[in-house]
């Protein structure tokens, strides 16, 4: 079975009450069943992770080259700041969608710059939960070469 790592950056364990114009009313909790569901709907394992420590994110990078075939990130505030986790995304050779809730190129300004768009497969925002979705969908049609 082909296993996809669904990594959640800072804050986005918030999810539901912070800031809901913005973010939504979903909770990470519920995206992250959403996608289990939707993941053995397609006949792929999804394993889901959360943290707020960017050492953390890279671990999970790290420990996922052993079990993954490609990750589902929303790096949240990281995607702006983070050589550390665009190294990890190089150096394990893992397929990574970069996945956003909001549609960042229609916020502030500093928003717009990915430190990891250069070295991911692809990057979707704008559609609130269903950025995870559409990111599952993406991931899963590039290994099957589609």
């Amino acid at each position: 079975m082909t296993a996809i790592l669904l990594l959640h950056g800072p804050n986005l364990n918030l999810l539901g009450t912070r800031e809901p114009g913005v973010y939504g009313a979903v909770t990470l909790e519920e995206i992250n069943t959403r996608m289990i569901a939707a993941g053995a709907e397609r006949g792929v394992e999804v394993r889901a992770f959360q943290s707020n420590h960017e050492g953390a994110l890279v671990d999970a990078l790290h420990e996922a080259r052993q079990w993954a075939a490609g990750v589902v990130f929303n790096p949240a505030a990281y995607t702006h700041t983070s050589i550390a986790l665009r190294d990890a995304i190089t150096g394990t050779g893992l397929k990574v969608v970069e996945v956003h809730l909001s549609n960042v190129h229609a916020r502030e300004e500093f928003r717009h710059k990915s430190m990891l768009a250069p070295v991911c497969i692809g990057q979707i925002s704008g559609f609130g939960w269903r950025s995870y979705l559409l990111g599952l969908e993406a991931i899963l049609g590039y290994l099957n070469g589609g």
